[in-house]
């Protein structure tokens, strides 16, 4: 289905997590250019996007805002370019975590309760006590968040994410395991559990190449058992589903102490280097990076041409 297309891998893009994109923008490319592929790198720097004459799918590599929330994925729609992933509304529900959080609520997923607190209003606590999460709801790989642990901490984390946005996600707290479900054409990937090096899976220890700190542990296929495993890939495509995501994602869960699963988001452009956790999942399940970089862009034509 690829023989002949021209791809534009689009990456960097200028958000906050540009550094992180051009990593998987450039991997996706040496992948494509390995399969012998005619892929070309389109370093986005603005909103006005450069494809190559002749562009026939355009490989959206760009995180957080712009390439993730239904920005970019509109005006490629307004090109008549097909493109990777998620759509124009699943994009914007899903990377607006107090969207996507009622959209979990509607469909039964099982998810931290959580509240909305509107900054511009002035400040003020969730109704429930600490240990609580403080996010930003409109960005992503952990920007702006904070685990408050003390009922002193509150007010600080609350007016620091209030520097993304005045709608601020409070989530209730789960101690438990990281988990990560890569969901493929609908499908659950073998679970990644995350074992970062301080017990916070944060900006520093999701990318240690950008901070010289010590980065986290994965371990994949997770070590649990046959009934915990369904249950949290179960909940994991639920997710998915329930926000209308197209062709991949992957969906971020905690497990508590009493093997209960629960939900905090779904990335649907999530990182897609050869260590990323993605590839990780599908090489568990016996997919090269290669082979799942060629699976996005074959499924994506299909849905989009």
């Amino acid at each position: 289905m690829l023989s002949g297309k021209k791809i534009a891998v689009l990456m960097g893009g200028p958000g906050s997590e540009r550094a992180v994109s051009l990593a998987t923008g450039n991997a996706v490319l040496r992948a494509l250019l390995g399969l012998g592929l005619d892929a070309v790198a389109v370093d986005v720097t603005s909103a006005n996007i450069d494809l190559p004459t002749g562009t026939n799918l355009a490989f959206n590599a760009i995180h957080g805002t712009f390439g993730e929330d239904g920005t970019l994925q509109k005006r490629l729609e307004e090109l008549g370019v097909p493109y990777t992933g998620a759509g124009v509304e699943s994009s914007r529900i899903a990377f607006d975590k107090n969207l996507a959080k009622a959209a979990f609520v509607a469909a039964n997923v099982p998810t931290p309760r959580a509240e909305i607190i509107d900054f511009s209003k002035g400040p003020r606590l969730p109704s429930f006590t600490a240990p609580f999460v403080v996010k930003p709801p409109r960005e992503g790989s952990s920007v702006g968040v904070h685990i408050v642990r003390n009922q002193a901490d509150a007010e600080a984390a609350i007016a620091d994410a209030a520097k993304y946005g005045n709608e601020i996600l409070v989530e209730e707290f789960i101690e438990g395991k990281e988990l990560t479900v890569g969901i493929l054409n609908g499908a659950a990937l073998p679970i990644v559990h995350i074992a970062p090096p301080d017990g916070v899976y944060d900006m520093a220890s999701k990318y240690p190449w950008l901070s010289g700190a010590k980065g986290s542990e994965y371990f994949c296929p997770a070590d649990l058992d046959l009934e915990t495993t369904l249950r949290v890939q179960a909940a994991a495509v639920a997710a998915h589903r329930s926000l209308g995501v197209e062709i991949y994602s992957r969906v971020d869960v905690l497990l508590d102490s009493q093997n209960r699963p629960f939900v905090l988001e779904a990335n649907t452009i999530p990182g897609m280097t050869e260590t990323s956790l993605l590839p990780k999942a599908a090489a568990a399940a016996g997919i090269t990076f290669p082979e799942l970089c060629k699976t996005i862009a074959e499924l994506s034509l299909q849905l989009r041409s």
